[in-house]
This record gives structure tokens, sequence and C-alpha cells, in this order.
């Protein structure tokens, strides 16, 4: 499913964490890891006041990235460019044919609140391959993988995250947890989420099931975990994660919205920013 990998890197903290999870998956896939390092534009001094070139600065830190591998069974090729990172990003994987993006996410910016960054919400719009989105060096974890989990909100654009779930935690021996909300105030509304009739409640849980059930045809073999929940999507997801020691998110995102009432992309991008684990962005079918 991934044989070609593209882990985009700055030189920051973000991006070596990212490159951890990309060199992780790389050596689950046998897959082949494009080391990508992107400039705006062309400079004769380096910000440290060296003589170093854009591009000498960029290969140092690609070089340096590329260290983080060498514990690992996984071949990975260097490259150096010039353009607006997202841009480049996307070009440079359309190109070569690449199955998966790796990029990071900021960290925390107060209580509560985080950045995906703006390279890393350009390329979630531009991109037509799955994007691995791996958060700051502020939130816990580590390079493997234990534990997944997979969300649907019944429509038939989250089903397309399905395979890749159920090839990720077959790939990296993990235990595969399968999720959806039931968002009564996203399909009733906040003023009439708390007068909606149990029968109706009772309908929507169902209906959650029941896109389980399509979702788990479409994961393939193997135990899995499902659960229904009530709440507001993201933050049950969150909720689901904390409390399960998940490793890794599996979403898809572009799609129309499902049973819940919240459209799809929405949902994962407010996810995106809320979760403090790698989440894995479908953003078209398999």
């Amino acid at each position: 499913m991934f044989d070609e990998i593209l882990i985009a890197v700055d030189g920051s903290d973000n991006a070596r964490r990212a490159a951890t999870f990309g060199f992780a998956l790389a050596d689950a896939y046998d897959a082949t890891v494009d080391l990508l390092y992107a400039y705006r534009e062309r400079s004769l001094l380096g910000r440290d006041g060296t003589g170093d070139t854009a591009t000498e600065r960029g290969q140092a830190i690609l070089d340096e990235t590329a260290e983080l591998a060498a514990d690992r069974d996984v071949a990975v090729e260097t490259h150096v460019v010039e353009g607006r990172p997202a841009k480049a990003i996307t070009g440079f994987a359309a190109d070569r044919g690449t199955d998966l993006v790796v990029v990071g996410r900021k960290g925390r910016v107060g209580v509560g609140r985080r950045l995906l960054g703006s390279v890393t919400e350009q390329v979630l719009r531009r991109i037509d391959v799955p994007v691995l989105v791996v958060p700051g060096s502020d939130s816990p974890g580590d390079r493997e993988y234990e534990r997944v989990l997979a969300t649907t909100d019944g429509s038939e654009a989250a089903e397309w995250a399905a395979p890749y779930a159920g090839d990720l935690a077959n790939r990296c021996g993990a235990a595969l947890h399968l999720l959806t909300v039931v968002d009564l105030q996203a399909v009733a509304g906040p003023f009439d989420a708390g007068g909606v009739s149990k029968q109706y409640i009772e309908r929507l849980e169902e209906q959650g099931r029941e896109a389980l059930d399509r979702f788990e045809a479409e994961v393939g073999d193997g135990d899995h975990e499902s659960a229904v929940v009530r709440g507001t999507s993201h933050r049950a997801i969150r909720e689901y994660v904390e409390e399960n020691d998940v490793d890794l998110v599996v979403m898809a995102s572009r799609g129309q919205s499902g049973f819940s009432g919240q459209r799809l992309g929405s949902v994962t991008g407010r996810v995106l920013r809320v979760v403090d684990v790698p989440v894995l962005v479908v953003t078209s079918p398999p």
C-alpha cells in the first residue's frame, strides 16, 4: 500500500519527530523514503552568518534527519528543491508517484490550543494521497504503533480510510479500534439537542452501529474493537484516544456529511488540532 513515502523536513523539532514516525512506517512497509527540504528562494548567506547557501543548509538538515533511520532497514534518498514548501511538496509527490506524505504539526500555543501550520494545511488541501500529520515534540508517544483507531461517520467518503486502517494495523501488528460518534448537537442543533426523543437517539445509535458494520467489512480480516459513543465528534475522538492509549488515528477527509450531521472534512480538521498522536488523513479513495 505504501511503497514510496515522502517526508518533508525543515530543520525543526516537529519535522524531526515526523521523520521518526515516517521511518517507522517505511520499515513496516519496506518502503523507499524520499526526504525533502524545500526553500523559497536562493540565499548567498546563511541565517547564522556562515557562508552556507540555502542548498547547503538544506542538505545538512537532510543528512542529519536521515541519521534517524540508521537503526532501520530503510532506503533513504535526499532532495533539496527550490519553491514554496507546500507547492514543492505536492508537486514532488505527484512527479515521484508518492503513496504517502509525512509532515509535522506545530505544538501547543496556549491551554487547549494547537496549530497545524500553514504548510501542513496547504498540503492537506492540495494533495490526493494520504498524509500522515505528526504532532509537535511537546506531545507524548514514541515511534511505534500498537493501537490504531479508525473513525467513520457513516458516509461513503469515510469508508475510504477503512482499507488503510486495516492494512496498517496488520503491517504493524497493532490492535485496531473502530469508532463512530453520535453528535446530537450537530444533528439537532445547540438549542434542540437536549430535547430530542429517546427513540430518535436510539435510531441514531443504531445507524452508528450499522455504519461500523459497513466500515468493518471494508477494513478486512482480523479482530477489531468497535464502539458507538455520544458527544461532539472531535472531542469524543480525543477522549477515546486518551482513554485507550491510541498511537495513531486514521480518518478520511473531503467528504460529505454522514448521519452525525457534521461534514467529514471539518471534523478531521478539528481532530488534527486536538489529538496528541499522529493522524493519517486519507484524502481520496484507495
